[in-house]
C-alpha cells in the first residue's frame, strides 16, 4: 500500500474529509453545549450568561481557526489513504488513535495560543467521545450498506460482478489483493484475462481498490475457509492460482491453528470443489523454505526438510496436491525463492526490503549470519512466473515441481549488504553471528530449461526501485504494522474462523487436526 498524499483519490476523499470536519465541529459544540447546560442546572443566570460568552468566543477565536490542526492530523494517521482498507478492531484503534492525538495537538497550540486552559475538562472528555464515536460510527453504517467495490453489481451468492464482465473462462486468483496478488491480477488483466479475485481484505483493499470497476475484474469477497465462498468464486473456472497463506515463520508461530487451517487445510478443501467443478489448472505457490537447512545446492529432486510451521504447511500441502491430480485436473507447484521489491501493497518483514528501510532511515543495517545464502527474486518476477505456468502446456507442467527464481540471484547475506551499501552509501554494517543457522542454496535451472523462465529483476534494480519509493515517500513510514504481516495481525487480533462450520470443515480437511499438530510440534523442536 502507497502511503502518499499524491495517491489519495481526492473525489472520494473530499466529501469524507467534509464531513469528519463537520463531524469534529458538531462534538465541539455539542461539548461546549453540555458545559453550558451542567452550569446552568446548578442555578446562576448571570454565571450562565457570562459562560456562554466565554465559550462562544473560544469557539470563535480559538476553535475554528485551530480546527485546521484536525484534518492534518487525520491525512497523516492515514485516514483518507490508509485506514479506508483496515478492517474490524484495528480500523477503529487507528481511527481513535487519530482522533484522540489531534485533540491533544490542539489543547497544546490552544494553550500555546492563549497561555490558559482551553476547555474545562469535562468538555474534553466530552468531546473525545463524540468525535470517536461520530467518525467509527459513520464508517461502520458506511461499511454496513455499502459492499466494497463501489458500484459494481452484487450477485445473492456474495460475487461482486462489475458492468461488462466478459463471457471469458475467468482465472480465479486466491489472494489476489496481497503482496504478490495485487501485482499478478494486474499483469493477468493487462494481457487481456478475466479475473475473478477471491480475498477476505485481511489487510485492507486498497492494492487492488483502483481495479474495482475494471470491466474484466470480478470480485469475490470472502475467507478461503469457507467452503460457500470458494463454491461460488469457482464456478465457471478453468484455472486457479492460489496465493492466500499466513506468509512468514513469525505471523505463523503467532497463530498455528489459523496458519494450518488457511495454508493447508483451505488448500485440501479448494482442491476438492476444484475437481468437483472441473478446473484445469491449479497453481500453487509455495516457497524454497521447504528445503530447511541444508550446505548443498537444492533442486526439485533434493529433500525438503522443513524447519517452521509456514515451511511444513507449504508441504503438505504440496503433496495433497500432487496426490489430487487426474487425467483432468493438472497441479504445478511453484517453490518461490525469498521475495523482495515494491508492491501495491508492500512489505518491510521480509529481508532485502527491511534491510533497505533500515539502511536509509537509520544509516545503519544488522546482518546475522552473514556467510548464510539465500536465493531472491522480484515480486514481479513471481508475477510473470505464475502467468509463465499458467500458460504453458499441460504436458509441460501437469503433477510438475518447479523452483521459482533464477540461480543469478543466490546471495549471502552479506553479499546483499554490500549491494545495499552501494546503493545507499554511508550505511554502516554490523555482522552477528546467533543460532539461525538457516541456509540454503537453490538451483533454478528446470523452470529455465523446460519453460523459458528467467528473472528480469535484478537485485539491485528491486533496493533502487525500493529506495526512491522511500525517499520520495510514495510509502511515508515502512514501520506502520500493514507492512508487517505478523505485527499487523498481532494487533487485529486472532485469525479464527468467521464461522463454526468453517472451523469444522478446516477440522475434516485437515487430516486429523490432532495427528497434524504432533507434525508441527516435530517442526518446532527441530527449530
Amino acid at each position: 500500500m502507497r502511503r502518499t498524499y499524491s495517491n489519495v483519490i481526492w473525489k472520494e476523499a473530499l466529501p469524507r474529509l467534509t464531513a469528519d470536519m463537520v463531524m469534529v465541529h458538531l462534538a465541539a459544540l455539542a461539548s461546549l453545549a453540555a458545559v453550558v447546560m451542567w452550569q446552568s442546572a446548578g442555578g446562576g443566570g448571570v454565571r450562565t450568561t457570562q459562560l456562554v460568552r466565554e465559550l462562544r468566543g473560544f469557539y470563535l477565536h480559538s476553535f475554528l481557526p485551530l480546527s485546521a490542526i484536525f484534518p492534518i492530523v487525520f491525512f497523516a494517521s492515514g485516514f483518507y489513504t490508509c485506514s479506508r482498507g483496515y478492517l474490524t478492531n484495528y480500523k477503529w484503534a487507528v481511527l481513535a488513535r487519530g482522533v484522540t492525538l489531534g485533540t491533544l495537538i490542539f489543547l497544546f497550540a490552544a494553550f500555546l495560543a492563549s497561555r490558559a486552559e482551553a476547555l474545562p475538562r469535562s468538555a474534553i472528555v466530552v468531546f473525545l467521545v463524540l468525535v470517536n464515536g461520530m467518525t467509527v460510527g459513520a464508517r461502520v453504517v458506511k461499511s454496513l450498506i455499502s459492499p466494497p467495490g463501489g458500484a459494481s453489481r452484487t450477485k445473492s451468492d456474495g460475487r461482486v460482478i462489475p458492468a461488462g464482465a466478459g463471457a471469458a473462462s475467468p482465472v480465479l486468483v486466491v489472494g489476489g489483493a496481497g503482496y504478490i496478488g495485487s501485482i499478478l491480477c494486474r499483469k493477468l488483466l493487462a494481457k487481456g484475462k478475466t479475473v475473478r479475485l477471491l480475498d477476505s481484505f485481511v489487510y485492507g483493499n486498497e492494492a487492488v481498490r483502483e481495479l474495482f470497476g475494471h470491466p474484466r475484474l470480478e470480485l469475490c469477497v470472502g475467507d478461503c475457509r469457507n467452503i460457500q465462498s470458494v463454491v461460488s468464486a469457482m464456478k465457471g473456472v478453468d484455472s486457479v492460482i492460489h496465493l492466500a497463506a499466513v506468509v512468514g515463520d513469525p505471523a505463523c508461530e503467532q497463530d498455528r491453528r489459523a496458519a494450518l487451517e488457511i495454508n493447508y487445510a483451505a488448500t485440501r478443501m479448494m482442491t476438492e470443489v476444484a475437481r468437483g467443478y472441473g478446473v484445469k489448472r491449479f497453481v500453487f505457490a509455495s516457497s524454497c523454505s521447504v528445503y530447511g537447512e541444508t550446505e548443498e545446492i537444492v533442486d526439485e529432486q533434493s529433500a525438503t526438510g522443513p524447519i517452521s510451521v509456514y515451511a511444513q504447511t507449504k508441504v503438505d500441502s504440496e503433496r495433497a496436491l500432487l496426490k489430487a491430480r487426474t487425467a483432468g485436473f493438472h497441479p504445478v507447484i511453484l517453490r518461490l525463492a525469498t521475495v523482495f521489491g515494491n508492491s501495491y501493497r508492500p512489505r518491510f518483514d521480509l529481508v532485502v526490503n527491511l534491510l533497505t528501510a533500515k539502511a536509509l532511515q537509520n544509516g545503519i543495517i544488522t546482518i546475522y549470519n552473514g556467510d548464510q545464502w539465500r536465493p531472491f527474486i522480484h515480486v514481479s518476477d513471481v508475477a510473470e512466473g505464475l502467468i509463465c505456468a499458467l500458460d504453458a502446456p499441460a504436458a509441460l507442467v501437469d503433477g510438475e515441481i518447479f523452483n521459482l527464481g533464477d540461480s543469478r540471484l543466490n546471495y549471502t547475506l552479506t553479499q546483499v549488504a554490500e549491494t545495499i551499501q552501494r546503493l545507499a552509501p554511508g550505511t554502516r554494517v554490523e555482522h552477528v553471528e546467533n543460532p539461525d543457522r538457516r541456509n540454503y542454496r537453490v538451483c533454478f535451472d528446470k523452470i529455465r530449461r523446460e519453460l523459458g523462465f528467467e528473472c528480469r529483476v535484478t537485485l539491485e534494480e528491486g533496493i533502487e526501485d525500493l529506495r526512491k519509493a522511500l525517499v520520495t515517500k510514495k510509502i511515508v513510514d515502512y514501520t506502520d504494522p500493514l507492512y508487517h504481516n505478523q505485527r499487523f495481525l498481532k494487533s487485529a487480533g486472532r485469525l479464527a474462523s468467521s464461522e463454526e462450520i468453517d472451523a469444522q470443515v478446516m477440522a475434516a480437511f485437515a487430516l486429523t487436526l490432532e495427528n497434524h499438530q504432533s507434525g508441527l510440534a516435530t517442526v518446532h523442536a527441530r527449530s
